[in-house]
């Protein structure tokens, strides 16, 4: 079955209005974004001047262990967060967990782990997030990978967030956080 996109939530660079990146939307006929458990969610900053855009599906625990167990095993790839892959849009060149990636769109991935996180950026962004569709494919449009350390959190998080850090300014890390997890994956020009 064919796989339908949909542009929507534009990426605007400073002072410029709407730019031409956007979140990419996928199978809304089937899973309308307004009805999705997880919903779509993004989050705008700067690194080293250039406007950075990601692009995110929100789960939350309700009730059920995630991280580490069935639904986001240890060591085995996953489209970190929910629907579509995340996806980052980058009007510059920046370095993300220190692997070079040039102005353009991106799938953000993650091969999670007790101690340490694996970051996959990869080429492709027209695949449904699903880990199965992590296809042979796909991984042959792979930019890199690189590890980060994983921190406990005391107060767990409910739903799943992506973060800048610092808040304002420009990033210097990328903080993934949910259930009892935080990842900081640092980001530089």
């Amino acid at each position: 079955m064919p796989i339908l996109l949909t542009i929507a939530l534009a990426l605007g660079t400073a002072g410029s209005g709407p730019g031409p990146h956007a979140c990419i939307t996928m199978n809304t006929k089937q899973l309308p974004l307004a009805t999705r458990k997880s919903p779509l969610d993004s989050v705008s900053f700067a690194v080293g001047g250039n406007a950075v855009k990601v692009c995110y599906g929100r789960p939350s625990l309700r009730g059920r262990k995630m991280v580490g167990a069935e639904a986001v095993p240890f060591d085995r790839i996953w489209r970190t967060g929910a629907n579509e892959p995340t996806m980052i849009h980058t009007a510059g060149p920046i370095a993300i967990a220190g692997i070079r990636v040039p102005a353009g769109s991106y799938s953000l991935y993650t091969v999670p782990g007790p101690k340490e996180w694996e970051i996959v950026v990869n080429r492709s962004i027209t695949q449904w997030g699903e880990e199965s569709n992590y296809t042979d494919a796909v991984k042959a449009q792979e930019v890199g990978r690189a590890k980060v350390k994983a921190e406990t959190l005391t107060t767990p998080m409910e739903t799943f967030t992506i973060r800048p850090e610092p808040a304002s300014g420009d990033a210097t890390a990328l903080v993934l956080e949910w259930e009892k997890t935080r990842v900081r994956v640092p980001v530089g020009k």
